[in-house]
């Protein structure tokens, strides 16, 4: 193969899509001083980190449709232009979650009792975990193009996939202790909003659900 492989593809969507993974995590990673602020019960600092988030989906969601329509066809690479379109569109769903999750958690005033604070925000964190080894797995994308998708790479790759899932399965574990905390005190709380926190919870969740589909999609293709 010859050494100067990117420079031939240098209108390839590797690089923008690396861009992408960062912007979403940044998205994800802003769920961490929001929740803060609304364990606090500052709403007004809370819709600032509302409107950060949004943004940041915004751009991201720019991002994806650049990376669409620049992706070459009928040229030569070692993947399929099918496989980037679908990670790029997995990517892109951990920014939509964080929007979802802040606009939901603000346009209620949604009260998390304090008796789970602590464990929720490091559920939270650890959610947002697997949205960074995703990004950190996605980062070597140009690497794995320049050796083919062969040798040490593809096994430094692969390891984090498996980190990946391991921070998956613990944000499943957490996610039961939450459920099982805020089960404990529902009967104090509105019902309506025991409904509504039970779905953030959820949600929270699935920013790990997605961010090991990324992980899932990157390892058919190290496998093809």
């Amino acid at each position: 193969m010859p050494t100067n492989f990117l420079g031939v593809f240098a209108k390839s969507p590797i690089k923008p899509m690396e861009d992408h993974i960062k912007k979403v995590h940044e998205a994800s990673k802003a769920l961490i001083p929001f929740f803060s602020h609304v364990f606090k019960e500052e709403w007004t600092e809370a819709e600032e980190i509302r409107i950060q988030i949004r943004n940041l989906e915004r751009e991201a969601d720019d991002m994806k449709r650049n990376i669409r329509l620049q992706l070459p066809r009928g040229l030569f690479m070692p993947v399929e232009r099918t496989d980037l379109l679908e990670l790029v569109t997995q990517q892109d769903k951990i920014a939509n979650k964080a929007k979802d999750i802040a606009g939901r958690v603000v346009g209620r005033e949604m009260l998390i009792p304090p008796t789970i604070q602590q464990d929720f925000l490091a559920y939270v964190k650890r959610c947002v975990d697997a949205t960074k080894q995703a990004s950190k797995a996605i980062n070597e994308l140009d690497e794995l193009l320049e050796t083919g998708f062969k040798g040490r790479e593809v096994t430094l790759v692969e390891n984090m996939i498996v980190e990946l899932d391991a921070i998956e399965q613990d944000t499943d574990d957490m996610q039961i202790k939450i459920r099982r905390q805020l089960r404990e005190v529902e009967d104090t709380l509105n019902p309506v909003d025991v409904m509504f926190l039970y779905k953030i919870i959820e949600w929270v969740g699935d920013l790990a659900d997605i961010a090991e589909r990324v992980g899932s999609r990157l390892e058919l293709m190290l496998a093809r």
